[in-house]
């Protein structure tokens, strides 16, 4: 079974124990994504965002022997507990042809695909999604070694994941340019 890994942030360049086989490829899937979740670091991390236009993100073939091994591997990588029944998005070619994920997994003979389902989040609301004020507020008000980490994640997130609150960082706060 081929079964591919989607990532648009910190997965690509910390993969951890989802295992890999070789590199990311650039031709992703159009993926609505934005900087909407306020990770356990203080980062604005990158998320799947309903309401945002999509991106072209990244995928990588993984080298697991089963769907379950990739879904644990990506759970334990993203630190998602085991009764939490979100965070982890699973399709399969062969059970909904319809649509673009398929069409575009299969156009790679790619039978399952995963990605971090993690919803935006800020002020410890799960699935708030935070306007893009409150995002520049949000990183304008760290200080230290968390504004670090938050700046390093941003210039880390590949230029193609090019979104609309990533350009508003860089004008206000010249972050990720």
């Amino acid at each position: 079974m081929n079964i591919a890994c989607l990532g648009w942030g910190s997965l690509i360049w910390k993969p951890g124990p989802v295992p890999i086989a070789g590199e990311w490829y650039a031709d992703g899937p159009d993926v609505p994504i934005e900087f909407s979740r306020v990770g356990d670091g203080g980062e604005l991390a990158t998320a799947v965002c309903f309401n945002a236009p999509p991106v072209p993100v990244f995928w990588a073939l993984l080298t697991t022997h089963s769907l379950q091994e990739a879904c644990e591997a990506l759970r334990e990588r993203e630190q998602i507990p085991r009764e939490r029944h979100d965070g982890i998005g699973l399709m399969f070619t062969a059970g909904d042809p319809e649509g673009m994920l398929p069409a575009w997994a299969a156009a790679r003979n790619i039978d399952a695909v995963i990605w971090t389902a993690l919803p935006p989040r800020v002020e410890n609301s799960e699935g708030r999604i935070p306007s893009q004020q409150e995002a520049l507020a949000y990183l304008q008000s760290l200080t230290g070694d968390t504004r670090d980490h938050a700046m390093d994640y941003i210039e880390q997130v590949p230029a193609q994941i090019d979104t609309p609150y990533r350009r508003a960082i860089r004008r206000q706060l010249g972050w990720g340019g």
